[in-house]
């Protein structure tokens, strides 16, 4: 048991409270109050003149299936062998012991969502997890999460070249517009045989989890905003490199976006209009919004930094917290325990030395579920 006191708390949703007492108790937030009698048997730490954040969230990585430094033996994270792929699951590909996780908690990153790439057009599901422990199964706090896809220039870059349906926009679409009405055909089947594509792809069309769509260019956020019209189905983008174009548009979907890795060079074509104003211009219309770093195309670690960019361009403080913490939280659907710092949460937060959001401002500490990794 531990009692935080003096702490200047951001609680992660726009609220500052200062001078308080944060109680933590069998791994969760037991209460945070202004003015406290602290019993014997709990641990004391003094926070006077530091800064405490809910844990971070990076909504989109491939942190363990695509293992930094060890090239094609720790890249699990395309099973580029066909384009569309649901019955695949990131959690059979993480190594929790990659770098990448131990990289995330000293930067105060304490919950991920890992998925598959972005080969295909289907690319299977994905996982959201703490980013600390040994064996993947005990980190897992939702799984599935989601079922990722993918539009424009990767899925005719890895299936086009070879011939292979999708080469084309169109095609990227057809399949997936071709795979969902399979999968209700399935449903809709007394005397189904199991096929595990399928079922997956049924959880989709039930609503039980969204399909996450990676998408940078406005044509294909477009396209992704009319499949899901068209099969009444839950979506996020993901990247959304080009959604301050049509950023109202966005804003009629009653859609979650993520953006990023804007730190990234213009790697493609797709990317060619990057910019930190797309966020801004996202959250200016209405668009519930999270920042990430893509990991490892952006290193985890600069999850912050990329905050501190959106600042500049224009975002509050409060504003970039909720982003990769509460909003976070919600883009993933996992806010009942994480994202915040409020009573009977998963006690994930972070002491800073000073402003997170100045660049000398340090993490001093780390807890998850109670306990300090870092």
């Amino acid at each position: 048991m531990i009692a935080i006191t003096n702490a200047t708390i951001w609680d992660g949703r726009g609220t500052t409270l200062e001078n308080h007492v944060i109680f933590i108790k069998n791994g969760v937030f037991e209460g945070i109050e202004s003015e406290a009698n602290i019993p014997g048997e709990y641990i004391v730490i003094n926070a006077k003149g530091k800064i405490i954040t809910p844990g971070l969230i990076d909504v989109h990585t491939h942190l363990g299936v695509s293992e930094e430094g060890v090239g094609h033996e720790g890249a699990d994270f395309n099973e580029i062998s066909h384009p569309v792929t649901p019955q695949i699951r990131s959690l059979d590909g993480i190594n929790p012991m990659e770098i990448g996780f131990a990289d995330a908690r000293k930067a105060g990153v304490t919950t991920v969502q890992v998925m598959p790439g972005s080969a295909n057009v289907i690319g299977g599901e994905m996982v959201v997890l703490k980013t600390v422990g040994t064996i993947v199964d005990e980190m897992v706090i939702k799984s599935p999460s989601g079922m990722k896809a993918a539009t424009g220039e990767n899925p005719k870059r890895f299936h086009g070249v070879k011939g292979k349906m999708p080469v084309t926009r169109m095609g990227v679409a057809a399949l997936i517009r071709e795979k969902l009405i399979e999968t209700q055909n399935y449903i809709n089947n007394e005397n189904k045989e199991r096929k595990l594509d399928l079922e997956n792809m049924a959880k989709v069309i039930k609503k039980e989890i969204p399909l996450r769509v990676h998408a940078h260019r406005a044509d294909d956020i477009l396209t992704v905003l009319r499949i899901k019209r068209e099969f009444d189905i839950d979506v996020t983008i993901e990247h959304c490199t080009e959604g301050h174009h049509i950023a109202d548009y966005i804003a009629k979907h009653d859609v979650r976006v993520s953006v990023g890795p804007t730190m990234s060079t213009r790697s493609k074509v797709e990317l060619k209009d990057k910019g930190w104003s797309t966020i801004k211009a996202l959250m200016d219309a209405g668009v519930p919004c999270s920042i990430t770093t893509d990991h490892p195309v952006v290193g985890i670690e600069y999850l912050v930094t990329s905050a501190i960019h959106a600042i500049r361009n224009g975002i509050t403080e409060q504003q970039a917290l909720q982003a990769i913490t509460f909003d976070a939280a919600k883009h993933l659907g996992v806010d009942d325990r994480v994202g915040s710092i409020a009573p009977n949460k998963d006690a994930d937060f972070v002491i800073w030395s000073g402003n997170p959001f100045n660049l000398r401002g340090k993490v001093e500490k780390v807890f998850i579920n109670g306990e300090i990794v870092n």
